[in-house]
């Protein structure tokens, strides 16, 4: 007799995401969602949605110009959603319905937000809850002191809440036009704002939760969060530094050297994922490119709303490099020892999204032919890492390039490791010891 054959964790939650793109679609395809009042394409329409959902930024549409309210509210909505992650609001649809949440919810849950044990799901649920309402509350408090007075009570507050919600999501959309952020440059209350809240959300709900459960006391931080907090630190003074000098007489030449440096920690937080910019990237140095490249790869912290390999993939391959030299079979970080598999993982991530990027750039390549690489290389990378940043071509591309940035935008939200599990079947390994063999490596 056949079993019936239930939908993993992992599938659940692409289907999700996936239900919620195909939704932001068709609202995105009707009329009263554009200005001008007509039909948007498909493909347009899809790649939007699949941009905001994923919390990526990427647009083939100006979000300021093309887009309606109504529109723009939609992909707010989308970026929200996607943000917190798919399970989140099933999570918090189910208990409002249901005044509780089964084991098999729960379990779903603490698949997509990455913790281990069942009973923390209900704190973690409310610290992700609280936590969100208070920072973006905040952030868009903070940022209609600078929006309210240049474009009124209504129109100050809602571009207030977008941008926090964006910043805070790590989207990287904005309504401002098409020159992003670049109009308040000089602005400390825009610019730092906008920064936090990239930060804050890039962090990751795990490490909120143990530093609230540690009462802000380092020394009782897991080695987690402690490897999170001293990567994101390292990941914006040492860039920052290097960002300004790289184009201290580059794209910042024309600014004063307190707007040098606040532009320099913008323009290294924002690749992180975030997608915001307050200068010029067509004017970037070639080492400020490469920099901005390998933070946009980096990408956030796992369990946050930001994309990229993570922070805590490097150190671990970093230090796993470091114990393959001297030859040890033991990884060592901060006097505890990692699990043996935890190597696997994260050269596994390394390996799946190089092979994505390679793969995806030579093949846009051959259909763009009258694009540059290097731009296309740009694009490649901040679609899979989710960040939003582009040298300008995205509205240039075909049908099938559009349709191959789509696909890495919703892979590098879900997970490439997560999509390969969704895919994959799981066979049982029989137990049958094979024999092995060495080979040559390196």
């Amino acid at each position: 007799m056949n079993k019936k054959r239930k939908l993993t964790g992992a599938q659940i939650i692409i289907l999700g995401f996936l239900a919620v793109i195909l939704a932001g679609t068709v609202l995105l395809c009707l009329p009263f969602s554009s200005a001008s009042g007509k039909f948007t394409g498909v493909i347009d329409a899809l790649f939007t949605a699949t941009s905001a959902t994923c919390v990526t930024g990427l647009a083939v549409k100006t979000t300021a110009e093309y887009w309606s309210v109504f529109g723009q509210i939609v992909i707010l909505l989308l970026i929200q959603i996607g943000g917190l992650g798919f399970m989140t609001f099933v999570t918090l649809i189910i208990f409002f319905f249901r005044g509780h949440v089964g084991l098999f919810d729960k379990k779903i849950f603490m698949q997509s937000a990455g913790i281990a044990n069942l009973g923390s799901v209900f704190t973690l649920f409310r610290q992700i809850l609280l936590g969100t309402l208070i920072f973006e509350s905040l952030g868009a408090l903070l940022l209609s002191f600078a929006f309210v007075p240049e474009y009124g009570a209504a129109k100050g507050i809602y571009y207030a809440i977008f941008h926090s919600v964006s910043a805070f999501c790590n989207a990287g959309f904005d309504i401002l036009g098409a020159e992003s952020l670049s109009a308040y440059s000089d602005d400390p209350l825009v610019v730092l704002t906008i920064t936090a809240l990239i930060l804050i959300g890039g962090l990751g709900f795990i490490v909120w939760s143990n530093i609230l459960d540690c009462k802000f006391r380092y020394k009782k931080f897991s080695l987690h969060t402690k490897i999170v907090l001293i990567a994101t630190l390292s990941l914006v003074v040492v860039p920052a530094g290097l960002f300004l000098a790289f184009d201290s007489n580059g794209c910042l030449k024309d600014m004063n050297f307190g707007e040098k440096i606040l532009a320099s920690i913008f323009q290294v937080v924002s690749p992180r994922t975030a997608g915001f910019y307050s200068v010029d990237l067509g004017k970037m140095s070639d080492s400020s490119y490469i920099l901005t490249t390998l933070l946009m790869f980096i990408g956030g912290n796992s369990g946050s709303t930001a994309g990229g390999i993570k922070t805590t993939t490097v150190v671990v391959i970093l230090f796993s490099v470091y114990a393959e030299v001297r030859k040890s079979d033991r990884i060592i970080i901060g006097k505890r020892r990692l699990q043996p598999g935890d190597a696997k993982s994260a050269s596994a991530i390394l390996a799946l999204y190089s092979i994505m990027i390679i793969v995806s750039t030579i093949i846009i390549c051959a259909i763009e032919s009258t694009l540059g690489l290097k731009e296309i290389f740009y694009e490649v990378v901040s679609a899979i890492c989710t960040v939003g940043l582009s040298l300008g071509i995205t509205a240039e591309f075909s049908v099938f390039s559009k349709l191959i940035i789509t696909l890495l935008m919703f892979v590098g939200r879900v997970g490439s490791v997560s999509v390969a599990l969704a895919l994959g079947e799981r066979k049982d390994i029989p137990p049958v010891e094979l024999p092995t063999e060495k080979i040559m490596i390196g």
